[in-house]
């Protein structure tokens, strides 16, 4: 999407209709929220209290107008398509889906439920709409997917650290998007002639050969790829940061703050979820609900 078309959007998702900023009376909607990862975040607990924030701001109150069931995947897989079809069993109204992960296994059980992406990484890639511009079937949403922020996030290590000539980068190898964030960040350090060392993890139990090869191999810095696995894991991370003095930079704001990282270039999650409930206010209140097939899917980073 060119930078002037997603300007263009945003100016026009400001002028969609607030008229629900009055009483709601009616029907309580049921809204389900699924995550890959655990209960807990604190990226995710913060673009939650965004999300219900922003329908406030709606005149909408949770309790009276709405709620929410959350579901966790605790990053497990099985687990993941368990939460996945209690929440479509509850038939609930709407489904709101963080990641990718999340969203991919919902699709899997219902093709009717509509399906909000708070935060979608590669939408058209990983098979969850058809494109961009015409998602298609019952998924519509946001992406914060962003190629080039692998180059910033480089360039800025790169200002701290001039003589760096070793990044390793821990990301989730389950993840469809994160496997496109490594190969950006591969892509561009091969251009300013700089070694990638990948630190994948698939689940909780890679977490200490990882921690194990990352303390031998002693990288200059590293990148921590957002991911639900991988914003589990600041203390973890952070232990590795502080013994090893390693400039560390992280997608989310809130995950570096718990990592103890250096710094934060990516995406505002909050903003993400904050615009996803302009979404789930059109499908459930605005009586002009959403057709997946003719909306738009921006990106959006920050």
């Amino acid at each position: 999407m060119r930078r002037r078309d997603f300007i263009a959007m945003v100016a026009a998702a400001a002028a969609w209709p607030l008229a629900a900023r009055a009483q709601h009376p009616g029907k309580l909607f049921r809204i389900g929220y699924l995550i890959a990862g655990p209960s807990g975040l604190p990226a995710h607990d913060t673009a939650i209290a965004a999300f219900i924030s922003a329908l406030a701001e709606r005149g909408l109150v949770q309790g009276r107008d709405f709620v929410i069931e959350y579901r966790y995947g605790d990053n497990r897989p099985d687990r993941l398509a368990e939460a996945a079809a209690e929440l479509v069993g509850f038939k609930v109204d709407v489904l709101v889906a963080s990641g990718t992960l999340a969203p991919l296994a919902l699709k899997r059980v219902t093709s009717t439920i509509p399906i909000v992406l708070t935060s979608g990484g590669d939408p058209v890639g990983s098979g969850l709409v058809d494109s961009l511009a015409r998602p298609g079937g019952n998924v519509t949403g946001l992406s914060l997917m962003a190629p080039d922020l692998a180059g910033k996030r480089l360039e800025i290590l790169l200002e701290v650290l001039p003589a760096m000539r070793r990044v390793a980068v821990i990301w989730n190898a389950a993840n469809p998007y994160s496997v496109l964030v490594l190969k950006n960040i591969q892509t561009a350090a091969r251009l300013r002639g700089i070694d990638v060392q990948s630190l994948e993890l698939r689940s909780l139990d890679d977490l200490p050969s990882v921690m194990e090869s990352a303390r031998q191999s002693r990288p200059d810095a590293l990148i921590v790829v957002e991911d639900p696995l991988t914003s589990g894991l600041g203390k973890h991370i952070g232990d590795l940061v502080a013994e090893r003095r390693l400039p560390a930079i992280y997608g989310f704001r809130a995950d570096m703050i718990a990592g103890g990282g250096l710094a934060s270039y990516g995406t505002s999650l909050p903003d993400l979820f904050r615009r996803a409930a302009t979404y789930v206010y059109k499908i459930c209140w605005a009586r002009n609900p959403l057709i997946c097939q003719s909306s738009s899917l921006p990106n959006s980073s920050s």
